[in-house]
């Protein structure tokens, strides 16, 4: 085994192949070692250089709405009427507090993507 830090593109595509090649190993084995090292190292690197950003979270909740079902008229539950739904879709009015909270405990919206 001989790993090295993933500094490069091409120690980064090395390194995806190597570890497509262990793909499967047992755990506790030297290779499924390798394998377990090799995935750290992997993350690591595509952290650095892949970020993936959060979506904002009108874009989060239109997401949402569309793969739960969730109508623009469940969501007068916990925004208010129809003229504070359609503000917060079109961005014309920011969630508050008490949206995000309500949009949480109604739907089961993660707080992180209400508050992105």
């Amino acid at each position: 085994m001989n790993i090295k830090p993933i500094k490069t593109k091409k120690n980064y595509d090395d390194s995806i192949r190597r570890l497509e090649e262990l793909w499967g190993a047992k755990s506790g084995t030297p290779a499924g070692d390798e394998l377990d090292i090799l995935a750290t190292l992997i993350d690591k690197y595509e952290e650095e250089n892949f970020p993936i950003e959060a979506p904002d979270a009108i874009e989060a909740l239109k997401y949402l709405m569309e793969e739960k079902g969730i109508e623009r008229k469940d969501l007068e539950k916990a925004i208010g009427d129809k003229s504070k739904v359609s503000e917060v879709l079109n961005r014309n009015r920011e969630l508050s507090k008490r949206m995000i909270r309500a949009l949480h405990d109604t739907f089961g919206i993660p707080y992180e993507i209400l508050m992105a």
